[in-house]
């Protein structure tokens, strides 16, 4: 798979609950809710920075875990994100907000 570069849908409405992520899609109203290590990954998908590297900085900093194992997991999950439309996936970097 090429570089990922995951970015949060504007079209949610989240919210942080302990450590645990709740979100809700404008686009049919199904809820979301995030563990701990898909928090890290929606927390840290700007659209700049590449899966690879939060999983390698942020994931398998944290938990251990090994690196491609966790970037197979987290290439599976934004995929999963993407197709409910509360994930925006782009394999160049994406402009930062203006």
């Amino acid at each position: 798979m090429s570089q990922l570069y995951p970015a949060r849908s504007k079209a949610i409405a989240a919210r942080k609950l302990d450590d645990e992520m709740m979100i809700m899609s404008a686009r049919d109203s199904t809820l979301f809710s995030l563990n701990d290590v898909g928090t890290i990954i929606w927390e840290a998908a700007d659209g700049r920075t590449p899966l690879a590297e939060i999983v390698t900085q942020k994931v398998c900093a944290e938990f251990d875990v090994e690196p491609g194992e966790a970037l197979k997991d987290a290439e599976s999950f934004v995929l999963e994100l993407a197709g409910h439309g509360i994930m925006l996936l782009s394999d160049a970097p994406q402009a930062g907000p203006s």
